[in-house]
């Protein structure tokens, strides 16, 4: 019964939520280290205290958000914030925010996945109209118009932000596309 010990079966299931997790820690602590810029103390910061409640809430460990507070205050290590604008599938906005510490890397990496999923880069300025910032400490961005996509479109949406998503740079995907209430 060569192949088929339980352990074998658990190591699998394990690796693919480890993944997973360190996924979502990069994210949040790179989120932490951009909000940290200005600021480092989340008692002055709101956008920071966020980030960190954030990263606490999924189990991040404390001495590894403290190293992200720190590596923004450090020269060379710092994250730079970039907000990206696209078009997508049925002609929908989309605003794409990422944190990286090298923007060149992950404006060809972000192309690759338009091009793969058969959407558009924009110029900025082009898509932004389409959303207003929200008012509140998360500074989130909602549609000013929503846009009715058909199935195929929404199945390709669906896909594309599923890549977006698995990328280890991006924090947000905004679009304007109609959501079923």
């Amino acid at each position: 019964m060569s192949g088929h010990s339980h352990w074998a079966g658990i190591k699998h299931k394990k690796e693919i939520a480890d993944k997973k997790r360190g996924q979502i820690f990069s994210k949040l602590l790179a989120a932490i280290t951009a909000a940290a810029r200005g600021e480092p103390n989340p008692e002055f910061n709101p956008r920071l205290r966020t980030a960190v409640q954030k990263a606490k809430d999924a189990s991040v460990p404390t001495e590894n958000i403290s190293r992200a507070i720190k590596r923004a205050s450090e020269p060379g290590g710092a994250i730079e914030e970039l907000e990206i604008e696209a078009y997508g599938p049925g002609g929908v906005a989309i605003l794409i925010e990422a944190a990286t510490d090298n923007k060149n890397r992950t404006i060809s990496e972000v192309k690759k996945i338009l091009n793969g999923h058969g959407a558009k880069w924009a110029e900025p300025g082009s898509v932004r109209w389409a959303f207003e910032k929200s008012a509140d400490e998360h500074g989130r961005w909602s549609a000013k118009f929503t846009q009715e996509l058909n199935k195929e479109d929404k199945d390709k949406l669906e896909k594309f932000l599923g890549a977006l998503d698995e990328h280890n740079d991006v924090q947000g995907v905004y679009t304007n596309a109609k959501s079923e209430a």
